[in-house]
């Protein structure tokens, strides 16, 4: 379906304007006019294929924001609505009406939701779900906004502890070419006739072999990040990348700590909400982004599912530390698994964050050192002939 705006007169002489959903223009005109208003302009937002998303910073303040004012005494209606008025003039402000137009027509919060899955997640979705039947909407919104923020802050730490790096990288390869592809070979001449060094014999040869074969090597760092996205579209792939990053020794702990992270928050989350333990299992999964760790979960809900306790579903796992299954044996004698779970994540939070400084501390000079021995060489290979005076002499 398809998101129309429409502006219409009432009954009264008021101007009213909205959005409604339909499969094509002309039903739209018909819905509109079954309702007994006057419409006067109607044109479609947004398609099925063109679908509204909030961005990452604009959940998050959705979704803080409606549990404010919830727990403010708000109706959830005059909620949405007042978010709706502030986002007026914004480009997603049609996916704030539509929700309003859905909730006074009847329709539950989390079925609006619904027609949003690229904005709200199934974890989203359930645990607002949860807080319809329970009636704690405001608290539901709260741990929401919590664990959306505790996201992106993790997703800022990866990439702040790596942006560095990957620009002193990125940097060295110019570098590097910039010497291959131009600087040595613009001083062949002086090394002709001359009994070379083998530094400089060496250099010399990596450059004309570059050079002679620009084409190839374009093409082939050109295929592997094309080939390496189509990879990570397979779960094979996938499956296979990460398996070898689990053999980079720094790489190994942050995937498996950022992986730790997302799980538990987000079942000691589901948990507190009231989710059922095989629910919460199957909708924390979705946000692991661990196939090893994943593979894990479904075989610990299937022994779950058939009456073991959770401890022991994943005793088997040779992927999860023995802390996780020590602290889940003893959550199911205190009966506080949500808890655990929030201290597990809050262990690897701090573990992750620790590993990161160490990556920084460790890359950054390496790459340093790394560019600084090449540009060396260079100069080194270039400066030797110039030096040595029994080169002059031809052969």
């Amino acid at each position: 379906m398809a998101l129309y705006r429409y502006t219409a007169v009432g009954p009264e002489g008021k101007t009213i304007k909205g959005v409604i959903d339909a499969d094509s223009l002309p039903i739209a005109k018909d819905r509109l006019r079954k309702q007994q208003i006057l419409v006067t302009t109607v044109f479609p937002i947004v398609s099925k294929e063109n679908q509204l998303v909030l961005p990452p910073t604009l959940l998050l303040s959705f979704t803080r924001e409606i549990a404010q004012l919830l727990k403010a005494g708000l109706p959830l209606y005059e909620s949405l609505l007042t978010i709706e008025e502030k986002y007026r003039r914004h480009k997603v402000h049609p996916l704030f009406l539509d929700l309003c137009d859905h909730l006074k027509a009847g329709s539950s919060l989390s079925i609006a939701l619904k027609r949003y899955p690229a904005t709200f997640n199934q974890i989203y979705l359930s645990m607002v779900q949860v807080a319809e039947q329970s009636g704690n909407l405001a608290a539901v919104f709260l741990q929401l906004a919590e664990l959306i923020a505790r996201q992106h802050k993790l997703k800022k730490q990866l990439v702040s502890a790596l942006a560095y790096p990957s620009f002193l990288a990125l940097f060295c390869f110019f570098i590097v070419c910039g010497l291959l592809f131009f600087v040595i070979p613009s001083m062949k001449e002086l090394f002709e006739d001359r009994a070379l060094h083998p530094i400089t014999a060496a250099i010399l040869s990596i450059s004309n072999w570059v050079n002679q074969n620009v084409i190839y090597l374009s093409v082939t760092l050109l295929a592997l990040p094309i080939g390496a996205v189509f990879a990570l579209r397979n779960r094979t792939g996938k499956l296979r990348i990460y398996q070898l990053s689990l053999k980079l020794p720094f790489i190994k702990t942050l995937l498996l700590h950022s992986a730790l992270v997302r799980f538990c928050r987000a079942l000691s989350m589901l948990l507190a909400g009231g989710v059922p333990l095989l629910e919460a299992l199957t909708l924390s999964r979705n946000v692991v982004k661990s196939p090893l760790i994943e593979d894990a979960i479904v075989k610990a809900q299937k022994r779950v599912g058939q009456g073991e306790r959770i401890s022991a579903a994943f005793q088997g796992s040779t992927i999860l530390p023995s802390l996780v299954i020590r602290m889940l044996a003893l959550a199911e004698e205190t009966g506080k698994m949500e808890e655990a779970f929030f201290n597990l994540a809050e262990i690897y939070d701090e573990e992750m964050e620790k590993h990161l400084g160490q990556l920084n501390t460790f890359l950054q000079p390496a790459l340093l050192i790394t560019l600084g021995a090449i540009v060396g060489l260079v100069v080194l290979s270039i400066l030797l002939p110039l030096t040595d005076v029994s080169s002059f002499s031809t052969n």
